[in-house]
């Protein structure tokens, strides 16, 4: 009778054991590092500059998006970042003053206009974010389209944005 009540108490002890032993092996989620929003965090080991919430809003057949986004320069210098869209000639440079952030299509200052994105919205694209003497880093941004409410207000329009006329130029010179 003893040795019954102690191999129940055993056994019960082995499957209390085997319930819960899992958790001591598994990864806690909380501790899972991950962007929680739409878009995705970019810090460039080499540099001083980190990208926070990066996505592009295209327009529905992917030719023009919206860099969106917020370039956080935590440095007591100003800084630049480049950034280099896969399939687009041009890189985007931004300076950020000392301890400043720099928001791109919210708080009032525009996105960044990618005219010939070719990326549909759904996928991914590649894009080059280099800061500082690093090589930079590679990450792949988010394509989203307008069909959330809060996103609607950023889509491009297909056509190209009228340049500004400056007050600037100089007057030919006179011979």
């Amino acid at each position: 009778m003893k040795s019954r009540l102690v191999a129940s108490a055993a056994i019960s002890a082995l499957v209390l054991l085997g319930a819960t032993g899992c958790t001591f092996i598994s990864p806690q989620a909380t501790k899972i590092e991950y962007s929680a929003s739409d878009g995705v965090n970019v810090s460039d080991s080499d540099g001083p500059i980190d990208v926070r919430n990066a996505f592009i809003v295209a327009n529905e057949d992917g030719s023009v998006g919206n860099f969106i986004g917020a370039v956080v320069n935590p440095t007591t210098d100003t800084a630049t970042l480049t950034m280099r869209v896969a399939g687009v000639d041009e890189p985007f440079i931004v300076t950020v003053p000392a301890g400043k952030t720099k928001s791109f299509g919210t708080e009032g200052e525009e996105p960044l206009r990618i005219i010939g994105l070719d990326t549909m919205p759904g996928a991914t694209i590649e894009i080059h974010f280099q800061s500082g003497d690093g090589a930079g880093t590679k990450t792949e941004v988010p394509v989203l389209d307008g069909s959330l409410p809060y996103y609607s207000d950023l889509v491009p329009s297909a056509e190209e944005p009228t340049p500004m006329p400056t007050d600037t130029a100089a007057p030919a010179p006179q011979e």
